[in-house]
């Protein structure tokens, strides 16, 4: 047995020391508790970093519907932005409120109306047109208002499509400046002398027009007819008008390709065979419009084939997918 007091013997403690309470060693935490091993860790050369703390479940959460909801709000923003941008400059949605164009369109029916066909070809017979009265047939819009901010705003929301005070119509374009439009020959609209076979498209029973000596359209106009003869206030009945009943051309809104609404109506809107006959295009007003149906018909109006009024919603159809996948991955 070793001899506690002989200076040549080493005796081993029977317990190992005790940290003291409260201890601040490096390597303790207050009351003696150990270190929270996600507080204090050390790399393989030893050296001790701090972690960053968990994240609380709720403030993750938090975080997660704040990101949720203000990328909603930027897609929101930015359909309502392409559907500005769309109805003011690519196509619009009018609504038929007269029978004037029966049995082409009906009252109520729903139109989509391209507004960029004619920034690459011009206006061709047979063509359903949506213009405005301002200036010919009327009424004439109010004067602007006298009050400068009020002016601006009815500018901006004009310039886009949502405000309006002008009046529009809606009819076929018979003939292109230059050409002679005439009632009847053998019953028929003549145009350039050539007879128009009209059966296709005008309302049943009714006869192509009431007589009427011919009429030269003027450069930069164009005569227009409602497809139902017998109730269509057109340029028959504005002879005494400026322009003798034909309406500017650049009155033109653009040309309605399409019905939208009601779904039994749902279809395009073409050219009528009868205005392609070849001896249409023979006068120089026709004859840059040769192949004006294929161009300005089917291609470019699929620019505007999705209906205005749904542009903000099909933007966020399209986007709410990408975003609920974004919201699951987090």
């Amino acid at each position: 047995m070793d001899d506690p007091q002989d200076p040549g013997t080493f005796a081993w403690p029977s317990t190992q020391p005790v940290q003291p309470l409260g201890g601040s060693g490096p390597d303790w935490g207050p009351a003696g508790e150990e270190p929270d091993p996600g507080l204090v860790s050390e790399d393989e050369d030893g050296d001790e970093y701090e972690d960053e703390p968990d994240e609380p479940g709720g403030a993750r959460a938090g975080k997660r519907e704040k990101h949720f909801w203000r990328e909603l709000l930027i897609i929101v923003v930015a359909a309502a932005a392409l559907t500005l941008v769309v109805k003011g400059f690519v196509a619009q949605v009018y609504q038929i409120p007269t029978g004037s164009m029966e049995n082409t369109l009906q009252v109520g029916d729903r139109i989509l109306v391209n507004k960029l066909t004619y920034h690459f070809r011009g206006i061709a017979r047979g063509d359903i047109i949506v213009f405005s009265g301002q200036g010919t047939w009327g009424p004439d819009a109010p004067p602007p208002s006298s009050d400068p901010v009020v002016r601006i705003l009815d500018d901006v929301l004009s310039g886009v499509g949502l405000r309006s005070t002008q009046t529009y119509y809606i009819k076929r374009v018979i003939g292109l400046p230059g050409d002679r439009v005439a009632c009847c020959t053998d019953g028929k609209v003549t145009v350039n002398g050539v007879e128009l076979n009209e059966g296709s498209y005008l309302y049943p029973g009714n006869a192509p027009s009431f007589p009427f000596k011919s009429v030269t359209v003027p450069p930069g106009h164009l005569w227009v007819m409602g497809d139902h003869r017998g109730d269509s206030d057109d340029s028959r009945y504005h002879t005494y008008d400026a322009g003798g009943g034909a309406i500017p051309e650049n009155e033109v809104v653009g040309r309605a390709f399409f019905i939208i609404w009601p779904l039994s109506q749902f279809r395009d809107l073409p050219i009528p065979s009868t205005f392609n006959q070849a001896a249409l295009h023979a006068g120089s007003a026709g004859a840059a419009l040769v192949g004006a149906t294929a161009v300005g018909g089917t291609a470019l109006s699929a620019v505007a084939a999705v209906p205005v009024a749904g542009a903000a919603a099909g933007v966020g159809l399209l986007g709410a997918p990408w975003l609920l996948l974004r919201r699951r991955r987090r």
